[in-house]
């Protein structure tokens, strides 16, 4: 708690006005455990070919990106839902670095869990 104190000219009637500060909350959305991917999910959610493209475009990425630097043919919002698709599958992993929303491909963990299946579905999208 952080008090102020102010005062008039003459020194009368003091006023003290407290601010309570609270602790950041963590706005990273929710993540599904590896183990908890299944192979439906998965697949539902990369049948679309805008959720294909954002896979693409993680695995061609060096590093995370944010949801706006995508090339996508769709507005916000449905990229938004999009975004969240592939996050409830467990195909990335969002998080904030101040006010953008960075995603990033699980990589490790979808081929820990579904091997090879990440490599076939960017070189089956590069055919096209």
């Amino acid at each position: 708690m952080i008090g102020i104190e102010v005062s008039d000219d003459a020194g009368r009637e003091a006023m003290v006005m407290s601010v309570t500060r609270t602790e950041p909350q963590d706005r990273s959305p929710e993540h599904p455990a590896p183990e908890a991917f299944t192979l439906q999910e998965v697949l539902d959610a990369v049948v679309d070919p805008v959720r294909r493209s954002i896979v693409c475009q993680l695995s061609a990425s060096t590093s995370a990106k944010s949801c706006g630097s995508f090339d996508l043919p769709v507005g916000r919002s449905t990229a938004t839902h999009h975004f969240r698709i592939l996050r409830e599958a467990g195909l990335i992993r969002q998080y904030y670095v101040g006010t953008s929303r960075m995603n990033e491909l699980r990589r490790e963990e979808v081929e820990e869990a579904f091997p090879g299946l990440l490599d076939a579905l960017v070189s089956a999208a590069a055919r096209r």
